[in-house]
């Protein structure tokens, strides 16, 4: 029993179970309705629900169940990220099987987020661990296989050696892997690669299609992407071939003094071939290999010199090669032309070892302090036949003409790369490739998947991959030729999974297809995603790239399948993230056992703004628990004069009452579905409140006066339903309505009653603020103008000057301007 004297844990009960058994949330097709998916990001099943599962998860509720009364045809569903290194390390640690301790954690989690009342139409529930949605990931790999997009070859990885498997680039921070911290080594493996450069361009032309996608997260997105303009030019090197570089600044090539390989380059081998310098070489890739294992940036730029030169196309002059620890193998070529007159890194470098500085770039104002290094546009200079010409046309004649004479072309190139799925662990989607002596690599069959995950492994952290441990698993037999073959050991990132989650909730128990074709018309796009601002870049990239190859599979229509993104901020206790490292967590189960689910939602979701920061704080569910007991001591008073409500003329204090509530109407609702601040709608919500109680004695002495408290109750009620379900549900019974309050009708507001009598009006003199007077609502621009004259110190302010014009804002801003 709360101390507002109502038992929020039979109340609760109560109606989590009436919506479970009237299937209240389930959701199917109806063309007769307009449809509103509404997905958050699902989770990792890791034993407990935390507070920024509850906030994420709460504002999609919010808006869920709003559409819904709306009249929109809701999907909302939940499931589970259920496949990665977790699940493995706590069998590891505990001896037991991941299929076990995930199935475990499933279950107590779905259990904590039925607890809180969230929504979801729980029959379309699904698990990436489960072998009926795995078997798609396996279906789709193969299609990618089929369609060129997936290779394997021998790479330079990250890997961590305490999960003990490959990390992609994006799941390195800080020099460490994503999961444990563990500093991450460099190793050369055999790894499977999906080709998402190929799609580079479209995820970059089709930002235009995501405008309700916060800037940030675009951004992100582009500058991880790093689509750069330039030319590609081949230096020539005597009995060893070509070296290729990549610059966007073709217009600087006759001051290259030098080129910069990478220490990872292929050619490097052939340069030491034979060369002086190749001890001092080897020793410097050494080292450089150990800076590169430990993640750890580049400052000082350091360099040997190779003992070769090359030639540069378009001076024919040579150049000497130097092996430089500031250029790196996985961006461009892996080699660049050096300019120190136009380049701050080339620059530094070459005033290091004593090499030429050529400048051949003139900045358009000659008496600029460029400080030796002038990295802007300008003229040419010493620059042969294309003196004089400006920078951006000197980029397009040079590319031409490197292109007429066969060293070159214009090119564009990208910073992302291919995005590396292989790990060595059990607990993931087995990749369904074979390999046979005869027929090479070959995909298994369709009809053969799913490829599932054999039980009888012995984990223990150490070694290869556990699959390649199990001889049932590992020996097969040729799709194509029927001989004894080997299946592939490694299993899919996880980032696989989750890349298409959001297709199979729309039909989720389909056997014969990843998911139904018509389903997917009615559902998709996703009409909001919510979820955290780390998954910028992994997962809604890899989720954009799948949603590309689907649909040149001819799988779906779309090309974008989420239009608008809210990413929500985190939840902090004592100005830190909650983590059990840092002792600060607070756990969702102890808060709805001492305050209830309603109080926990309520706060949530009005300490702050969606997309901000929260920082947690007992007072405030406090607070939010004392709300809720208000409002239900108010609904208990009303309740009798139900009986006794009728139409009739509204009295002054009733017309008056009933002008805050559909104002507050009309906020709550704009705040929720146009500008997702539900923090100020719950704000709303509480305003009213106090004027409804401060107001009520007065209101019932008016002769129709328990109407119009009957008729505030009620709407309060269903405004209140979404943040506050199951109390709203026992207010809305209590006051005699037999349908549930979640399918009941939003209310309307009348915009004529919302209006205010009286509103405030900036007064600017010259664009600056000197008062504010009160005028009737749609007051003219000559009224408003005549009441600000009578103010004194708008007066004061336009004594003795000429009044040159008026802007006027109705019911809101009077700038006038004077001389």
């Amino acid at each position: 029993m709360s101390e507002a004297g109502y038992d929020f844990k039979s109340i609760e009960e109560k109606w989590q179970r009436y919506w479970r058994e009237h299937r209240v949330f389930e959701a199917e097709a109806d063309e007769s309705k307009p449809k509103y998916y509404c997905l958050e990001m699902f989770p990792y099943p890791s034993g407990r629900i935390h507070m920024g599962h509850v906030r994420n998860y709460a504002i999609g509720d919010v808006i869920a169940r709003l559409k819904r009364m709306r009249g929109f045809n809701v999907l909302h569903p939940m499931g589970w990220d259920a496949l990665g290194l977790p699940a493995e390390n706590a069998a590891i640690k505990n001896k037991t099987h991941p299929e076990k301790w995930t199935h475990e954690n499933i279950s107590h989690m779905r259990a904590q987020l039925q607890r809180i009342g969230f929504a979801y139409a729980w029959e379309r529930e699904l698990a990436t661990c489960d072998p009926a949605y795995y078997r798609w990931n396996q279906h789709f790999f193969i299609r990618m296989f089929n369609r060129g997009l997936a290779y394997r070859k021998g790479a330079q990885v990250n890997w961590c050696p305490r999960c003990l498997t490959v990390l992609a680039n994006e799941q390195v921070v800080a020099g460490g892997c994503w999961r444990c911290a563990t500093a991450v080594e460099q190793r050369v493996m055999e790894q499977w690669f999906l080709k998402i450069t190929d799609y580079a361009e479209q995820l970059l032309g089709d930002e235009s299609l995501l405008k309700l996608w916060p800037e940030h997260v675009l951004t992100m997105q582009e500058n991880w992407i790093g689509r750069s303009e330039g030319a590609r030019v081949r230096f020539s090197v005597e009995s060893i071939g070509d070296i290729e570089i990549f610059t966007t600044r073709v217009d600087t090539i006759y001051g290259a003094t030098f080129l910069a390989v990478s220490p990872q380059h292929p050619i490097v081998a052939k340069l030491l071939d034979g060369s002086p310098h190749a001890t001092e070489c080897r020793a410097f890739i050494a080292e450089c290999e150990a800076e590169r294992a430990q993640r750890r940036e580049v400052v000082e730029k350091r360099g040997v010199p190779t003992g070769r030169d090359a030639i540069n196309p378009f001076t024919g002059r040579p150049v000497p090669i130097y092996l430089a620890n500031y250029v790196l193998m996985e961006y461009g070529t892996g080699a660049i032309m050096a300019v120190p007159a136009h380049d701050e890194r080339d620059h530094e470098f070459a005033s290091r070892y004593g090499l030429p500085i050529t400048e051949v770039i003139a900045p358009p104002d000659s008496s600029a302090d460029t400080n030796g290094v002038y990295t802007g546009e300008g003229r040419l200079v010493s620059s042969g036949p294309f003196d004089g010409l400006p920078s951006q046309e000197a980029r397009q004649k040079m590319a031409a003409h490197a292109d007429d004479k066969g060293f070159g072309r214009a090119s564009i190139t990208y910073k992302l790369r291919d995005w590396g799925i292989s790990r060595q662990r059990y607990w993931g989607t087995p990749i369904p490739m074979i390999y046979c002596d005869a027929c090479g690599i070959v995909p298994e069959r369709f009809e053969n998947l799913p490829v599932k995950l054999p039980a009888g492994v012995e984990f223990t952290g150490s070694g290869s991959s556990p699959l390649g441990q199990v001889p049932e698993f590992l020996n097969t037999t040729c799709p194509t030729c029927g001989r004894a073959a080997r299946r592939e050991t490694d299993t899919m990132d996880t980032f696989f999974d989750s890349s298409w989650y959001f297709l199979r909730y729309v039909s989720p128990r389909l056997d014969s297809a990843p998911f139904d074709s018509r389903e997917v018309n009615y559902w998709l796009p996703v009409d909001i995603y919510i979820g955290g601002i780390e998954h910028a870049i992994l997962h809604l990239i890899y989720l954009r790239f799948f949603t590309k190859f689907l649909r040149d599979e001819g799988l779906v229509e779309l090309s974008e399948p989420i239009p608008k993104l809210l990413t929500q901020g985190m939840v902090t206790l004592g100005g830190s993230a909650m983590s059990k490292s840092r002792g600060n967590v607070v756990d969702p189960d102890s808060i709805t056992e001492k305050y209830g689910a309603d109080a926990l939602r309520l706060f949530i979701l009005f300490a702050a703004p969606p997309d901000k920061g929260l920082e947690w704080s007992e007072h405030g569910i406090e607070g939010a628990a004392r709300f809720l007991g208000r409002i239900h001591s108010f609904v208990a008073s009303t309740t009798p004069l139900f009986a006794c409500r009728r139409q009739g003329e509204w009295g002054p204090e009733s017309r008056e009452l009933l002008r805050k509530l559909h104002q507050t109407i009309k906020k709550v609702t704009r705040d929720i579905e146009s500008r997702l601040h539900l923090n100020t709608a719950v704000a709303s919500m509480m305003e009213f409140l106090n004027v409804l109680e401060s107001a009520a004695d007065r209101v019932r002495a008016e002769a129709n006066g328990a109407s119009a408290l009957c008729e505030c109750a009620e709407k309060l009620i269903l405004l209140a339903s979404p943040f506050t379900p199951h109390l709203a549900e026992e207010w809305w019974e209590l006051t005699g309505h037999s349908r549930c309050v979640a399918l009941s009708e939003w209310p309307a507001f009348d915009d004529e009653l919302a209006k205010e009598d009286v509103v405030e009006v900036v007064v600017q003199v010259n664009g600056r603020v000197r008062g504010r007077v009160l005028c009737p609502h749609g007051s003219t621009e000559t009224d408003t103008f005549s009441l600000s004259e009578a103010d004194p110190k708008i007066a004061a302010a336009l004594a003795g000057k000429t009044v040159v014009k008026r802007v006027y804002v109705p019911n809101k801003l009077l700038n006038i301007v004077v001389r």
